[in-house]
């Protein structure tokens, strides 16, 4: 057997974060964007004994439980998976890749199962589509990358996990810059003006905020007089929410992501009110805030529900973010401390405590490895919300170091999680309740979370070492 190889099978089941398994002779090999049951060819991209991967050419015969997909651009768009699923299916598959997922850490994660998101589509309150080609040298498209393609973009008007006001706004902005007949960012020559356009809206107030992001390679002239036109395009649009501001920023980095390097309000404000749980946010562009805004208030009952007691308790809210998680526990909390690397998302969080009359919280702006280090109150309580990579190790140490009774650790990445598990497990802690809230419906992705309790200076005899050397694990 050789890479690049063409095989054909039957996928035996799906892994996360959404892997097919599929078995040929000695080898099992996992293949992205595939489902249990279906018949696939595909082309082996790794051969290895034990890490075999391949990449999907065709399916060749859909699963029983599988639908036509709800989606028109479901079999281009790259942003999707599970869109053929029914979605009773699509919950069970993630319940039990998780469960699995945490039983590899220990025998017993006391897992209760998976709670569905409140809105199966148009649940997202936030998007960054890009603007390309579908082709090369074909006409200006804004949406997302094609499934396996770095640079072909399709047009996503109409997408499915977003709601009608996104779609317009993504119509109208396509076609004034279409007319305007600018030329998009190229990420091979590195020149081009347009890059991406970033809408956020508010499910409980329906406020939206536009951001065009674009290189500074124009006339400054026409760049204003274009900009003039964009505005007056959204300004006259028909919306169910409220377009409350309209940015231009200039992003002039190689990377295909989304920098702030400037930020001008072309109208309105640079911000958002959203609420979660009675309480309010002020949400700028760039902040992080949980897309799924009512799966969030799912998932942040359950960090309040796990977390228990915190009356007089001092609590450490770590990777904070804007502070969502800080002020739903300081309502009933002694004091909370929120620390956040991110200096534009501290900067709300405390304007957000102002906002809700929250006078017990303190945000601090600074990596979480430095500044646990740099403050002189010890934590009773922690909760952890980490990025997708996890917590580095040296950072969980000084963690571990607090000796807290109880962790409350959610992550939207469990294999970070379940990698993480095994320092907690050393240190004396052992999982006491966990879940799941399906926070993106249609994709792979899943938040997971773990209420954490030490039982011992030593690890629980009852939990199993994972079978991966430590230095592995940040690699």
């Amino acid at each position: 057997m050789k890479r690049g190889q063409i095989i054909e099978g039957t996928v035996l089941k799906t892994v996360y974060p959404g892997k097919g398994i599929v078995p040929f002779q000695d080898r099992e090999f996992a293949v992205k964007n595939t489902l249990p049951g279906q018949e696939v060819r595909f082309q082996a991209t790794k051969v290895r004994k034990n890490s075999s991967e391949g990449r999907l050419l065709e399916v060749l015969k859909r699963s029983g439980q599988e639908r036509d997909a709800d989606c028109p651009h479901f079999d281009v768009c790259g942003g999707c998976s599970y869109r053929t699923l029914p979605y009773e299916a699509e919950l069970r598959m993630k319940e039990q890749q998780i469960s699995e997922l945490l039983q590899s850490a220990c025998p017993d994660p006391h897992f209760e199962g998976i709670r569905p998101s409140p809105l199966e589509t148009e649940y997202r309150n936030k998007m960054e589509f890009s603007f390309g080609d579908s082709c090369k040298g074909g006409e200006l498209t804004l949406g997302m990358h094609k499934r396996g393609s770095f640079y072909d973009v399709v047009t996503v008007d109409g997408c499915r996990i977003v709601d009608e006001d996104f779609r317009t706004i993504l119509t109208a902005v396509l076609s004034r810059m279409q007319e305007e007949q600018l030329p998009y960012f190229h990420r091979g020559s590195h020149e081009g003006y347009l890059r991406h356009l970033l809408v956020r809206k508010a499910r409980k107030t329906e406020q939206i905020l536009v951001d065009l992001i674009t290189t500074s390679q124009i006339d400054r002239s026409r760049e204003q007089e274009m900009l003039a036109r964009f505005v007056s395009d959204l300004t006259g649009l028909k919306t169910k929410g409220r377009i409350v501001g309209i940015l231009h920023t200039q992003n002039d980095r190689i990377a295909d992501v989304i920098e702030n390097e400037h930020t001008q309000i072309l109208w309105g404000q640079d911000w958002f009110c959203e609420e979660l749980l009675g309480l309010k946010f002020r949400i700028t562009p760039f902040s992080f805030f949980q897309t799924n805004s009512l799966g969030a208030e799912v998932l942040y009952e359950i960090a309040r529900e796990y977390i228990g007691d915190t009356k007089d308790k001092e609590v450490f809210d770590l990777y904070s973010g804007t502070g969502t998680i800080a002020q739903i526990l300081a309502p009933v909390a002694g004091h909370v401390t929120g620390i956040e690397i991110v200096g534009e998302a501290v900067e709300a969080a405390r304007e957000n405590a102002l906002l809700n009359g929250l006078e017990n919280c303190t945000f601090i702006a600074g990596d979480v490895l430095k500044k646990i280090d740099e403050t002189d109150v010890k934590p009773d309580l922690l909760v952890l919300d980490p990025p997708r990579d996890g917590i580095h190790p040296k950072a969980l140490q000084k963690i571990l170091d607090f000796q807290v009774p109880r962790i409350v650790y959610i992550s939207c990445k469990a294999t970070s999680l379940v990698r993480d598990l095994e320092m907690f497990f050393q240190r004396g802690y052992r999982i006491e309740r966990s879940t799941a809230v399906d926070m993106f419906p249609g994709t792979y992705h899943v938040e997971s979370c773990v209420l954490l309790e030490r039982v011992s200076n030593r690890k629980a005899d009852s939990y199993v070492k994972l079978n991966v050397k430590m230095e592995d694990y940040y690699r």
